[in-house]
């Protein structure tokens, strides 16, 4: 990918971009199923090296899973997902495949092992064979492509159901808090009222993650969680898992 493409697509991602842009109802309620835990992509069955970090004894009780996920989310999901999910988000608006492809490489390049990377895949796969089945222009191309994420099919999804930038950064992230709190409850395990208090607790630190975001520069775009990255290395050999490898 070259600078220039990168840049041309951030000014299309002003940094001071209105947080509250119009969503109509219908694309409301199109975000809602995009971000249900009962969307059929799989998602459940990661938990992006949660599962070795546990076993590691990193996260034990409530706080240390809300340090763990704040951690995650502040230092790697908003540093990458959602910075390369708002130039998705653009470049989708354009119908500038180009920009598409060399943003989904991007971020399968950010994955640090090969668990993460066919996470990824699996995922955007999965999502883009139901977008597919539901008639959405430029789902059906990434069903068999071996370069593929969920960010860019969610991408996808929420330009051609008019689900602004905003409203698609904030619903991705609480998705992906989400799964990782589901994950965490079976494997901590976490109470159900416990598990809802780390929820909301990273739900609310999700605005101002979303707005660091939406400002980062491309030169700024990477993650910094060395221990992530060797849990889930460390998790393709784990003896028992609950999560695939």
């Amino acid at each position: 990918m070259t600078h220039g493409k990168l840049v041309r697509l951030e000014r299309e991602v002003p940094p001071d971009a209105p947080e509250a842009e119009a969503l109509s109802p219908a694309a409301l309620l199109r975000l809602l199923q995009l971000t249900s835990p009962a969307l059929p992509i799989g998602a459940f069955a990661f938990s992006q090296g949660l599962e070795m970090a546990v076993e590691l004894g990193h996260i034990t009780d409530e706080p240390s899973a809300l340090a763990f996920l704040l951690g995650t989310l502040g230092d790697g999901f908003a540093r990458v997902d959602l910075p390369v999910l708002a130039r998705l988000h653009a470049a989708w608006t354009n119908d500038d495949e180009p920009a598409v492809l060399a943003l989904t490489q991007l971020l399968l390049a950010s994955r640090e092992t090969h668990e993460r990377r066919l996470e990824d895949a699996q995922l955007g796969r999965a999502l883009a064979r139901l977008l597919s089945d539901h008639g959405v222009t430029g789902a059906s191309v990434w069903v068999t492509r071996d370069e593929v994420t969920h960010a860019t099919l969610f991408a996808l999804a929420a330009v051609r159901a008019a689900v602004p930038l905003a409203a698609a950064l904030h619903g991705f992230a609480f998705t992906w808090a989400e799964s990782q709190v589901g994950a965490l409850s079976r494997l901590v395990p976490l109470g159900q009222l416990a598990a809802q208090r780390v929820l909301t607790a990273v739900a609310n630190a999700i605005p101002a993650e979303v707005r660091a975001a939406r400002a980062l520069p491309d030169t700024a775009i990477g993650a910094t969680l060395p221990g992530l990255a060797i849990a889930s290395a460390l998790h393709e050999t784990q003896y028992t898992r609950l999560f695939k490898s």
